[in-house]
């Protein structure tokens, strides 16, 4: 879907195909088919973006096969999709029954994580609309704290393949044309947790193709104030290349027996959700969910917010609620003023499938209803903050 902002560029919103688990080339044709087009029929609409996330076997293939490549982009405009930006922050098994931790590798100390992230790159120069000449693609935050913080040449490693990537990436626009930019999406429980932690490792790279990625459930489970976070971003001359639209889950009252279960009901064995509650003596967390719920393990005296992504659209019921005010306050700032900060936006709730059994979709039909009232959720924002839909 795009956007006209009132100062005339246009703003991309797209919606992360991570939701949907595949593996492979023939995964992911599947996936424009059975999801993503029906979601555009829900629309209205003859254009849907989509944020594509091709795992490594995916990605290769496509490498490998100039044809493949060719025709997944035909693919998309039979079907009334495009791609501006990619997710390239799992490698692979992201529809495993368990991924917790194992999300976070190859992290970028690896070539590997160097060699993946720049096949993405050339894989969106191609695939991108003819009228569009800027990419993006969010990656993971350097590395998960451990092992790297025990590493004292991690960050140097880590410092030299982001310096490499950029190199690449500027002879990849000198030989097509299109630009493409990386985005560190920072996570709790990561070497780069917050938006302040992403300061120092981007200015040491000093490249404007890498920025940074605004994930909003991520900044609101850390507490971290969205004018504060974006502030210190614009001084330090560092660029939001994209934002994810994502809401955590937040506990007003975590001590109570009810709010507990109500939390409990949420952890789940797929995915890691890191749980965060802001003291006086600072944040302080645990790296899961039943880490939190099922004992001492953190202060309950303040709120709790769980890195779990929640529909948009449908908050949870009391005695939680989500953190779709931090989003609104952070898409103000991005898009809301005289000159959009980014260009793209990504709606990524890739937990349709991990929530509570009586809220799961139970069908196709009911995640495309899904994701298409969270799409059509964030179109409202933007129309609200004076950005007008284009056909």
């Amino acid at each position: 879907m795009r956007f006209r902002h009132p100062d005339g560029s246009t703003v991309h919103l797209a919606y992360c195909t991570n939701v949907h688990p595949a593996e492979t080339l023939q995964g992911v044709r599947a996936q424009l088919r059975d999801h993503c087009e029906p979601v555009r029929r829900r629309l209205g609409r003859d254009r849907l973006g989509i944020g594509l996330w091709l795992a490594r076997d995916a990605a290769r293939a496509l490498i490998n096969d100039p044809a493949a490549l060719r025709s997944l982009r035909g693919e998309l405009d039979h079907r009334g999709l495009e791609v501006v930006t990619l997710n390239g922050f799992p490698y692979e098994g992201f529809g495993a029954q368990e991924v917790k931790y194992r999300v976070y590798t190859p992290d970028w100390t690896d070539p590997e994580r160097l060699s993946h992230t720049t096949d993405l790159a050339r894989l969106l120069a191609a695939l991108l609309p003819d009228d569009v000449t800027e990419g993006t693609i969010s990656t993971l935050p350097i590395a998960w704290r451990t092992p790297y913080a025990e590493d004292p040449s991690a960050p140097g490693t880590a410092r030299k393949q982001f310096t490499a990537l950029a190199q690449r990436l500027d002879a990849l626009a000198e030989l097509t044309g299109k630009s493409i930019r990386i985005g560190l999406e920072p996570e709790p429980g990561c070497t780069v947790e917050t938006t302040a932690d992403a300061i120092g490792p981007l200015a040491a790279v000093g490249h404007d193709r890498v920025g940074i990625c605004v994930d909003t459930c991520h900044l609101a489970t850390s507490f971290e104030d969205p004018d504060t976070a974006l502030d210190a971003l614009r001084a330090a001359g560092i660029t939001v290349v994209k934002a994810q639209l994502s809401a955590a889950l937040h506990a007003e009252h975590p001590h109570l027996p009810e709010v507990r279960a109500a939390l409990g009901a949420f952890a789940e064995p797929r995915f890691l959700h890191q749980t965060r509650t802001l003291t006086t003596a600072g944040l302080r967390g645990t790296d899961d969910l039943d880490e939190a719920v099922s004992g001492g393990a953190l202060p309950d005296g303040t709120p709790w917010r769980s890195h779990f992504h929640v529909p948009l659209h449908a908050p949870p019921a009391p005695p939680l609620t989500s953190t779709l005010p931090v989003l609104r306050s952070v898409l103000h700032r991005l898009v809301g003023g005289p000159a959009p900060l980014t260009r793209h936006l990504e709606v990524e709730t890739y937990t349709w499938q991990a929530l509570p059994a009586a809220l799961r979709p139970r069908t196709r039909t009911q995640l495309a209803d899904g994701i298409a009232a969270e799409l059509t959720l964030a179109r409202d924002l933007l129309a609200d903050l004076g950005l007008k839909e284009l056909p």
